[in-house]
Parts: C-alpha cells; structure tokens; sequence
C-alpha cells in the first residue's frame, strides 16, 4: 500500500551547504521553511561536504554566525564524505548527500535556491512513487546533425540498466520531441528511502560517467549528469511524471528560483514578499548582508529595478533570453 504524507508521518528535508553562495541560499531556504511548516514534521537537513582530496579547500561553512544562524532556524548540520565528485562535478553533492541521511525514513531533497511559500504539509508525497521537478527545459541531450536522435540516446540508457523503456514514453507527445521522454529538472525529488534511491543514483552516474554508452558519445554530460541519471533511478523505483498533483512544488508551495536575478524577473509578487519577510528580521539580514549579491539585490534595490525590467504576463519564453537582458543592463549576480 502506498505511503502518503500523513498527519503525523516525519519527513526528513535535505538542502546542500557549503561555503559560498550555498550557505546563504541555504538561510533563506530554512527561513522560508520555519515560516510556514512544522518542524516536528519536517525535520530540515544541511548536508555539508567535508574537506578530502576531491576538494581543493575546506567546503564547510566557516562562519561561525552562518552554522547558528542555520542551527537557530531548526536545521542539522549534516556531514558527508565526497568520494566520487566533489569539486569537479558538485552537483553530484546531491547525490552523496542521500547516503548520509537517515535509513528508511521517507525524504524530500530541494535545490539550496529554493524558497518555501507555504506548508509543505500541503503536498501529497507518496513516497512510493517517486518523481522530481518538472519545470524544465529540454536541455539534454542536444541533438547533433547525422548523430542519434532522442530514442535512440534515451533507449541505450534504459537498455544499460534494465528498464523497459516504452513505459516511459509520454505517447500524448510526438515522437522524437523531447517531452516525450522522461525528463526532470532535479531540483527536488523525493523516496521512501534515502539510502537506496541514493546509492542507485550514484550506481548509475557513475556508469553513465566513466562508462558512457556509444550513442552518448556527442553528448555532454557536465553540468547535466544528475539530469540524466535521475529519470532512469526515478523510472526504477515506480516514479514517473505524474505522481504528485501539479502546481504544489515549484508552484504554490515552493519555487525554485536557481539566482536571485530570476526571482526577481520572473516570479510572482507573493514570492517577493516572502523572500522580502523571511530576509527583514535583524539576525538574517546581519549574516546575508555579508554576501555581495545578497546584500546588493535584496537589501540595496537592485532586485526591484531587475524586477521593472519584465513584464511578468509577457515573459520570454526561453530562461536564456531573460538572463542575457539582466546581463545586458548591468544588474546580473549571483
């Protein structure tokens, strides 16, 4: 039977920190995340890489006011060792992060660059079901002239691992369009069990890294590694598009909002206020205000005046295009 959200089940919440931007994304996030949604059920997770020969300095987070500010906000700081990525692929913290956590307790992992706007109680997770972001662009594989088409490179990687790849065709799509093929943006994504989603996530990049097969080979595969594998770990557990109803995660419940530029161009007044609110008490804005780009577009204005560049009912439709705008009149950061 499956597993759903229940009024008392504990879910653990994991974001990744480390020095740097992270950590004070990772501030806005558990800020975001106190706001609305009881910690008793949602027990918020910073992973934090620990220094090891994969890393050329410490990742940790080493301000003392960050990891109190974090620890005040109802977060673990949660160590993990990077034995396979580190800082040559750190998206792939996201996956050694899982094996860290703790087993067989159901998990939502999120993108640091993510703010929570309402309860995370409001979403139906079954954590049977798998799935992840899909707010995305068709952004891999890049089709090449004369090369294999999407079939063809997506039906080698379910052959590789033993998945019946016709399942996983959305057949309201035409064929060779890339929303026929599962594909997820891996800003958030959710099981019943870290352990085994993570160590099949990392079983899988690993031989899709160092062992490609022969129709990846025009194919790059930095930065999007992460996005390639988890279709195939999501497919494998029983995951799928459509296992959560749309408009709660990247919606009404959280936003993925990747810089703080985007924020401000593209998303809606109530994500503003929340950002704006959770950013107001004397605690966080000490702390935020020590990042440049934080303190310049949130507390110096420069968010608002990126914000008067978009109408945000005629948006372009390419994340590219507002990006190069914002770089264009002075006001990019992150």
């Amino acid at each position: 039977m499956a597993r759903k959200t229940g009024a008392s089940q504990k879910v653990n919440v994991v974001i990744v920190g480390q020095a740097g931007r992270l950590q004070y994304e990772a501030i806005l996030f558990a800020a975001s995340l106190a706001r609305v949604s009881d910690p008793g059920r949602f027990r918020l997770y910073v992973a934090e890489p620990q220094p090891g020969a994969l890393w050329p300095g410490d990742p940790r987070i080493s301000d003392p006011a960050t990891r109190g500010l974090l620890e005040d906000l109802g977060a673990t700081l949660l160590p993990f060792e990077s034995r396979h990525f580190g800082h040559a692929y750190a998206y792939g913290n996201k996956i050694e992060a899982l094996l860290a956590l703790p087993e067989d307790e159901p998990f939502v992992f999120f993108d640091t660059d993510t703010l929570v706007l309402d309860d995370l109680a409001r979403v139906p997770f079954d954590f049977e079901r798998p799935t992840a972001s899909m707010r995305r662009e068709g952004t891999w594989p890049q089709i090449e002239l004369y090369g294999p088409g999407y079939a063809q490179i997506w039906g080698a990687l379910y052959e590789r691992f033993g998945l019946d790849f016709a399942s996983s065709l959305d057949l309201d799509q035409p064929d060779e369009y890339w929303q026929r093929y599962l594909y997820f943006n891996a800003g958030f994504f959710f099981y019943k069990c870290p352990r085994l989603f993570g160590q099949r996530f990392l079983d899988i990049a690993l031989s899709i890294r160092d062992d490609p097969p022969r129709e990846l080979q025009l194919q790059s595969l930095d930065p999007w590694l992460d996005q390639v594998a988890l279709p195939l770990v999501i497919h494998g557990f029983g995951g799928g598009r459509d296992t959560l109803p749309q408009g709660l995660l990247d919606g009404r419940v959280t936003c993925h909002y990747r810089v703080l530029p985007l924020l401000f161009a593209r998303e809606d007044d109530h994500v503003v206020e929340v950002l704006q609110e959770v950013c107001a008490p004397n605690k966080v804005k000490k702390v935020l205000k020590q990042y440049d780009p934080f303190k310049r577009m949130i507390y110096q204005n420069r968010g608002q005046k990126v914000r008067d560049l978009f109408d945000r009912d005629d948006l372009p439709a390419r994340e590219q295009a507002i990006r190069n705008r914002i770089k264009r009149e002075g006001f990019w950061m992150r």
